[in-house]
């Protein structure tokens, strides 16, 4: 499995299948964990997806809920590819655990739909952007671990441009205060800005705005969010993976996926879709901001 994949997917996927597997065999969490003489907890970690799983451990669950040895084995290819890796692991001494969940997910999604509405996304970063919100983020941070966690968001950025596997569809909706909230200074934010331009001319790339004078967009208490949606089919599994609401907060993450919280994010996200411009009134609006930066 390429590392720029890495196993979050194939993890997710496995707990999925193996709760659901549980469930439809009528065993609780405790009795599971009793006849297998595993913890409560080492069960709950390997439903949730949050580790990696041993193929030994798949093959004894199967077996006490009764899986067909042919769903089995399938369970078994999934559990190798849990083993894999991503370039982002090499990271974990400046990204939080809860954030590198996020970045698996992200490049293994076919399309990201997301908005913000406080600072140019990670995505489209420029390192002088990225640094300045880094010394705003964490201000007690010596300057090689700014410097590390910069070089990590710009690794971050390959998955625009990437050949294999495919770069995924980018969707892109900013509020209009994202661009006219100056960061680091007016050069600074000109050079910025007009990254954001020129990345909205990729093929695979819409960045859209928001207008103030719009009001404020449906749903508008979400704030920033994005919504993941993932390949109807991934190797090893027959399953497509459910698209995936992220949330951020500065100490931790909600990952949303049940269908009730997925419609309310769609629905949000269609009532802001109506409100935004479209691409090219939207990179106007960008150069008119840049010329105004430009005059300050």
């Amino acid at each position: 499995m390429p590392e720029d994949i890495g196993s979050t997917v194939p993890r997710r996927q496995l707990g999925r299948l193996l709760r659901q597997f549980r469930t439809e065999a009528g065993v609780t969490l405790d009795a599971a964990a009793e006849a297998l003489e595993y913890s409560r907890q080492k069960i709950w970690r390997i439903e949730s997806g949050t580790g990696s799983v041993r193929v030994l451990d798949v093959k004894a669950m199967c077996e006490l809920y009764g899986v067909s040895s042919e769903t089995t084995e399938a369970m078994r290819g999934l559990a190798v590819e849990t083993r894999a890796k991503g370039w982002w692991h090499t990271y974990g001494d400046v990204v939080p655990s809860w954030f590198e969940l996020y970045v698996g997910l992200e490049s293994a999604a076919a399309r990201l739909r997301c908005h913000d509405e406080s600072l140019i996304p990670d995505l489209f970063q420029t390192r002088e952007y990225a640094q300045e919100v880094h010394r705003l983020d964490r201000p007690q941070a010596s300057e090689a671990e700014r410097e590390r966690a910069v070089e990590f968001r710009l690794h971050r950025q390959s998955l625009l441009t990437r050949r294999t596997p495919a770069a995924p569809r980018v969707c892109q909706l900013l509020s209009e205060a994202v661009l006219r909230r100056v960061v680091g200074g007016s050069s600074l934010m000109t050079t910025q800005l007009q990254r954001l331009i020129d990345i909205s001319a990729l093929p695979n790339v819409s960045v859209r705005v928001l207008p103030l004078a719009a009001g404020p967009p449906p749903g508008a208490v979400a704030g920033t969010f994005a919504i993941l949606d993932f390949p109807t089919v991934t190797s090893g599994c027959t399953t497509p993976e459910p698209s995936v609401v992220y949330s951020e907060s500065l100490t931790g993450a909600l990952y949303l996926d049940k269908p009730d919280e997925l419609r309310a994010y769609e629905g949000t996200w269609q009532g802001m879709d109506r409100l935004a411009l479209d691409e090219g009134e939207s990179v106007d609006l960008i150069k008119k901001i840049v010329g105004e930066l430009r005059h300050d």
